[in-house]
């Protein structure tokens, strides 16, 4: 695919037309703080993966609704001191998979925790194990129309509270230290990584890849491809629903979170990327509030972004920071 997005010169100078809720703030302590009241009940059982040089944990802990949500804390087998911490979160349809396909951040000496999604894990890599127990209203197959009715019932705000919920699990263990703790993802994980940088407040570092979950009115017109490409089919169906359907995005656009983010950033963003259009990715960038914030950019590059010579920026990047 060409470029069919902005130049690069325009994406550095844009700005999302997303409406900030006036109860932004206010939606989301509220949310917080009911989930607060279920205990976190972080535990944390040792697995025998026949790895060497690695410990590995499996993890439950309470999510939004005090619902049980599933992980993995992955650590040098030689550990015996709180270290670094690097939080995971995962692409659209993914799960936490298989202990051993997330080595790379334990063989650098760091607390791997990589978050399990609720409802998805069922369609590519090793799966998930975690459900989503709460119904909605009829909603297009997928997960980006899951009670888009109101914000309260939004799917999206269940995983975004996991996710925080996810931080607090991690940082719980005696072998991680709460202080140097970065969140990563890519993809619908670079989404989720967003809200938690703006929902954590005391994060050493931040790495979005490729983001998704960013500038909703954009990218549900720009692109025809899946995932975001659900919304607009779901309007197709339920005409005169599109105001009611964006208000509700509103509470969990990326650039919204963004414009809190309070920790050092390193994004990532393709500039044929049909999935998660650049214009969308610039949208949360040039809205991050930290200025310690930094793009790679991919030029000729689809969904895949930068892949391992990305993963080679990122371990150069957060030595510095986490």
């Amino acid at each position: 695919m060409a470029l069919f997005d902005l130049s690069l010169e325009e994406l550095h100078e844009y700005r999302s037309a997303s409406t900030e809720p006036e109860d932004f703030d206010a939606f989301w302590s509220k949310t917080l703080q009911e989930a607060r009241e279920h205990d976190l009940d972080a535990r944390f059982e040792p697995v025998d993966t026949g790895l060497a040089t690695v410990q590995v944990y499996d993890v439950t802990f309470s999510g939004f609704g005090g619902h049980p949500v599933k992980a993995w804390l992955t650590l040098p087998a030689a550990a015996e001191e709180p270290l670094p911490l690097v939080v995971e979160f995962v692409g659209y349809g993914g799960g936490r998979g298989l202990p051993h396909e997330h080595l790379l951040w334990a063989s650098t000496g760091r607390a791997h925790f990589i978050m399990d999604t609720r409802g998805q894990g069922s369609a590519w890599g090793g799966g998930g194990a975690t459900a989503d127990p709460v119904g909605g209203a009829p909603a297009y197959p997928g997960f980006m129309t899951r009670g888009i009715d109101a914000p309260e019932h939004y799917y999206y705000r269940r995983v975004f509270t996991d996710a925080v919920r996810a931080v607090e699990a991690a940082r719980s263990h005696p072998l991680t230290d709460a202080a140097r703790t970065a969140a990563i993802g890519s993809s619908q994980g670079g989404g989720i990584t967003i809200a938690v940088g703006g929902l954590v407040p005391d994060l050493v570092a931040i790495a979005p890849d490729v983001p998704f979950l960013c500038d909703f009115p954009r990218a549900a017109t720009l692109t025809d491809r899946h995932p975001y490409r659900e919304i607009g089919l779901f309007l197709k169906t339920h005409r005169g629903r599109t105001q009611d359907a964006l208000r509700t995005l509103s509470y969990f656009d990326g650039v919204h979170f963004a414009s809190r983010g309070s920790a050092p950033a390193l994004f990532s963003v393709a500039l044929e990327d049909q999935t998660c259009p650049p214009s969308t990715v610039f949208a949360a960038f040039n809205a991050w509030a930290h200025e310690d914030k930094a793009i790679e950019v991919y030029d000729f590059n689809d969904h895949e972004g930068g892949g391992p010579y990305h993963e080679a920026a990122k371990l150069r990047w957060l030595r510095s920071h986490a």
